[in-house]
């Protein structure tokens, strides 16, 4: 019989969702008005000052120590979760233990507990009068109403973003990889340092820009802890607040620009060495 002739029809790709133009122009249409619409009005708003009223609203010295104790203590925060939150993730993944499950689940009890309320427990925990506010005091050591205050704070509430990233990973790792980096003779630093780091890099480093982001805007938990002084524990979220229940609206929408362009550039640095470490696996 002679092939020649026919005719086959193309095979048709099945996909769960619609075709591409359906689901890309809902994605820009949603991402156009939950997320670019909003952004635009922010950085438009403080031009109603003109160029000399927006550097002036950015550049006081409240505004300016604001911003450094916030994106300061931010990625300090981040640096601290990134490396205790991959110890409780290889211990959560690696051993079996009574309690296992509880602690587990602790670990997203920042993700439900209200701000306020983990400001208020953080606060009693570290007031002088505290728990851990009275022993410390007893040496000298002054954390709450201080930028510490402000650093532990941040460090409670981003936890779980740079464990739940790393936790996921190092399961699929398995130990197969630690058994066989031991049979070639690597020692346990050797392979700690040499085999599981290097293919954990990229979800620390997605943890560790999670967490930063997640740092940088938090003011509920904060303001209980930090005492709020001007320029020394006063983060930049209270000070736009403060702008806006003075009906500076431009000014709040100044330093909210400043925020924005700053984390963007941050978490642009850390994307690009994300991507660095995932080529270099």
């Amino acid at each position: 019989m002679s092939a020649v002739g026919l005719k086959f029809a193309p095979l048709k790709s099945q996909h769960v969702l619609p075709g591409f133009r359906l689901s890309l122009g809902f994605t820009i249409f949603y991402l156009t008005s939950l997320v670019l619409i909003p952004l635009l009005a922010l950085m438009l708003r403080p031009f109603e000052l003109g160029l000399d009223g927006v550097w002036e609203a950015i550049s006081t010295p409240r505004v300016l120590a604001s911003l450094r104790l916030s994106f300061g203590m931010a990625l300090a925060a981040a640096i601290i979760d990134s490396v205790f939150g991959l110890i409780i993730a290889w211990v959560l993944v690696r051993y079996r233990f009574p309690g296992r499950a509880i602690l587990d689940a602790l670990i997203d009890l920042p993700f439900a507990l209200p701000t306020a309320v983990a400001g208020i427990a953080l606060s009693t925990l570290y007031a002088p009068s505290g728990w851990l506010g009275g022993i410390l005091a007893e040496y000298g050591i002054k954390v709450a109403y201080t930028p510490w205050g402000v650093l532990i704070a941040m460090v409670f509430i981003s936890l779980p973003f740079t464990v739940r990233t790393v936790q996921p990973v190092l399961a699929e790792l398995g130990k197969d990889v630690e058994e066989a980096a031991a049979t070639l003779g690597a020692t346990r630093v050797q392979t700690i340092s040499r085999v599981m780091l290097p293919m954990l890099y990229p979800a620390i480093l997605t943890g560790c820009a999670m967490a930063f982001a997640r740092a940088v805007g938090e003011y509920g938990s904060i303001i209980f802890l930090a005492g709020n002084l001007p320029g020394i524990s006063e983060i930049a979220p209270l000070l736009i607040v403060i702008k806006l229940e003075e009906f500076n609206y431009a000014g709040a929408a100044a330093i909210g620009v400043v925020m924005l362009a700053t984390s963007f550039v941050m978490l642009l640095a850390l994307n690009a060495i994300q991507s660095w470490a995932a080529r270099r696996r």
